[in-house]
């Protein structure tokens, strides 16, 4: 049931009508009630795999709570987080390691008869975990935050606007709204509607649309020269971040519209004026889990360099790993882990440059070198991110950096993308791209829609509403990151 279809709006005006109407004490179990539904809608054996590992983590809370010995609540832990830890790679790792070890010991001609399973990875697995992981490691670090009730803390875990694709959401945040009275706000629903609706043009409007223009380079980039590949990245770029955005603003927004506040998940991340503002920007509930839970229990900045050299590689890999089980992810996440590394190496360096060459006064030609410069070295890790295998990334790095062929490159561009099939999604990206970037130059679409005065407001949603029945992709083709 994907946030995109008919099918979820019914399901969400169902469920938002009722949660109106019902008394307070029975709305955490109507809520939970539907989140049980929606991921039985997608597979049965779905819901006894997070059945299961919400039972585990209500233990582990109750029995870390109450233990006083500090080396049995470490080792309730650790038995958590092996659990838990173990179930992500069972169905998610396992057959990875399992091909590529098999491949590596056939190079040498060694038999190696494990085979791998024959299972399916549930949707939202990794999200759900690491909400599992976070509510544990908190009640170990401050037991101020264990949740008693059983079916609260169901709800927390497997909260359906949150539930497939995040955002990770932290307990300390959502389990004392579960609890507090709903009062119908008028301001709030306003402000759920309108995420709503920027989440779906974003996602029918913007990615969709771009989905194809990319999908007719990168699944058969042999074919394509240096300029076309390039804009497919480009195009990439707005597309994974439109579709992830989002889906975000729909799960940011319905959970609104029911009450809850949710953390904030992207903050115009391709305004960021290095990787490192990137990453304060880019999936903002993942990366401050992976500072919070992995960085600064290593040591985080305040370390040696050798050593925060050695922090940021593990988090960026295990980044990279969270996101699948692929070498392409590993590389990504490596590859961003190398740029924060050279940027922390080379930040005293390059201020004395701007001073040298008389940028640092001029802020704005400053940051518009940064912004640009940041998109770059993203747009060229998205490459790993896209592409089938690493071959083929290697392929397009390599044809993008041969400026031999401009002419050709020029004409097939045109060719594929003004003058053939879509040539229509190509305008309404480019328009639409240049929309995006317009409203989000200072400030995200919720206030910069909420300043302008009533007719502006609503000129605006009947203008986002007729993009969406005019050239919405209407395909439901599902959001990117179902897959991780």
């Amino acid at each position: 049931m994907s946030f995109n279809s008919f099918q979820f709006l019914l399901f969400f005006g169902t469920v938002l009508i009722i949660y109106f109407i019902i008394p307070h004490r029975f709305k955490w179990l109507w809520l939970l009630f539907a989140s049980y539904f929606f991921y039985l809608k997608i597979k049965l054996i779905y819901i006894f795999i997070i059945l299961f590992v919400t039972i585990i983590t209500y233990y582990a809370g109750v029995w870390i709570g109450k233990c006083e010995s500090k080396r049995i609540r470490k080792l309730i832990l650790s038995t958590d987080l092996l659990i838990c830890i173990g179930l992500l790679f069972i169905f998610k790792y396992y057959n990875f390691f399992i091909n590529f070890i098999g491949d590596l010991l056939e190079n040498y001609n060694i038999s190696f008869k494990i085979k791998p399973l024959n299972l399916s990875i549930p949707i939202g697995i990794s999200f759900y975990i690491f909400k599992s992981l976070s509510y544990t490691i908190d009640v170990y670090r401050n037991n101020k935050v264990k949740e008693n009730h059983f079916g609260k803390l169901a709800l927390y875990i497997a909260f359906f606007p949150q539930l497939l694709a995040g955002p990770i959401e932290r307990a300390n945040n959502f389990l004392p709204q579960v609890s507090k009275r709903f009062n119908f706000d008028e301001e709030n629903i306003k402000n759920g509607v309108r995420q709503m609706l920027w989440g779906l043009f974003q996602k029918i409007v913007i990615a969709d649309n771009l989905a194809l223009l990319v999908d007719a380079v990168y699944n058969n980039p042999i074919k394509y020269n240096g300029l076309t590949l390039i804009c497919a990245t480009i195009f990439f770029s707005f597309q994974i971040y439109c579709d992830f955005s989002g889906y975000s603003d729909i799960a940011i927004g319905s959970a609104k519209l029911l009450g809850f506040t949710t953390i904030t998940n992207f903050d115009r991340p391709y305004f960021a004026t290095s990787i490192q503002d990137f990453w304060r920007r880019w999936h903002i509930s993942l990366s401050t889990w992976l500072r919070d839970y992995i960085y600064f229990p290593l040591g985080g900045s305040r370390v040696s360099i050798i050593r925060y050299c050695f922090n940021i590689v593990i988090v960026m890999l295990i980044c990279g790993i969270w996101h699948g089980a692929n070498l392409t992810f590993i590389i990504w996440g490596l590859l961003h882990g190398f740029y924060l590394i050279v940027f922390r190496l080379t930040q005293n360096k390059i201020n004395r440059l701007y001073k040298i060459i008389s940028i640092e006064e001029k802020i704005k030609l400053r940051k518009g070198l940064e912004i640009l410069i940041t998109f770059s070295l993203v747009s060229m890790g998205w490459i790993f991110f896209r592409a089938n295998n690493l071959s083929e990334a290697f392929y397009i790095l390599l044809k993008i950096f041969k400026v031999m062929e401009l002419n050709l490159s020029i004409n097939e561009l045109i060719r594929i993308y003004f003058l053939g099939e879509l040539r229509f999604e190509t305008f309404v990206s480019i328009f639409s791209i240049g929309f995006l970037l317009l409203v989000e130059r200072k400030t995200s679409f919720i206030e910069w829609v909420s300043n302008k005065s009533d007719l502006a407001r609503w000129l605006c949603y009947y203008l986002i509403i007729t993009a969406i029945l005019l050239f919405g992709n209407f395909g439901q083709k599902q959001f990117i990151y179902f897959q991780f």
